[in-house]
């Protein structure tokens, strides 16, 4: 099924891969009500992770690049909740971004910066939200980011 927004991310040179199955004991997405809240999505791009420290290994612009890996994975997951039907995405509510970075590293918002602005580039106004981003030590599998996301989506 293909609507609005994925004409918008065909567009943009982006296809929505199938939504990645968890690597532990958790589920990718819950659903309470119109809210759906997708579990972190790590920066994975055609099954290679993009790992290292950014601040040491990466710069910021490597960084906010694996960053929009994660917004892909992100509405990959929205996509596979929806039953396929993207279109049922009313408007990203908030996420929460990590960023692998050195102890002194402090332009997380600027790596963060790399999901956000895709988002709303792909989605228009109901990709605009509200944001964290925070530093951490290390990421599960030394990957450079991690998003998780919480949605509104139509029933």
């Amino acid at each position: 099924m293909s609507g609005k927004f994925e004409a918008r991310l065909a567009e943009l040179g982006v296809t929505l891969g199938e939504a990645t199955a968890p690597a532990a004991n958790y589920v990718p997405f819950v659903q309470v009500g119109e809210t759906l809240y997708v579990s972190g999505q790590i920066s994975m791009e055609n099954g290679e992770m993009i790992k290292g420290t950014v601040g040491a290994d990466l710069s910021v612009e490597q960084g906010a690049a694996a960053a929009r890996v994660c917004g892909i994975n992100l509405l990959a997951q929205v996509k596979a909740a929806c039953g396929g039907d993207l279109d049922r995405l009313e408007r990203v509510v908030k996420l929460t971004g990590f960023v692998n970075s050195t102890p002194d590293f402090e332009q997380q918002p600027a790596v963060i910066n790399g999901c956000s602005d895709f988002l709303v580039e792909a989605l228009g106004d109901a990709g605009r939200h509200a944001r964290s981003a925070v530093s951490a030590g290390a990421l599960p599998f030394n990957v450079a980011v991690e998003i998780e996301g919480i949605f509104q989506i139509k029933p």
